[in-house]
């Protein structure tokens, strides 16, 4: 999105469609503070454990992920969140297809 982005009403999971056999993401802000991207991955795809210098809030918009945190696994549910804490390993798995919102702030 650009800099001066003109506001508009938008049903988040609308913004992003599913794809057979794919995670697809969509970037809807981005600037040098953080990210504001949406994810759709079909049932099975995810994302392999990994590690980011910066916190993350993950937000479930429709379906059912797991997400391991530090090898802690959480099961999450539509309009459930969490944290995903800066320098910790963290991974995705969709549990069914689900699209959610990832917060990335880097200051």
């Amino acid at each position: 999105m650009t800099e001066n982005s003109t506001p508009k009403v938008e049903q988040l999971k609308d913004l992003i469609n599913y794809q057979d056999g794919s995670a697809v993401s969509r970037e809807v802000i981005r600037k040098s503070t953080g990210t504001v991207t949406l994810f759709a991955f079909d049932k099975g795809q995810g994302l392999s454990e990994h590690t980011a210098p910066f916190e993350a809030l993950v937000h479930i918009l429709d379906g059912e992920a797991e997400v391991a945190i530090s090898g802690k696994k959480y099961h999450l549910e539509q309009g459930q969140m969490v944290i995903l804490p800066a320098n910790e390993t963290h991974a995705l798995k969709a549990l069914s297809k689900f699209k959610m919102l990832l917060v990335m702030i880097r200051s």
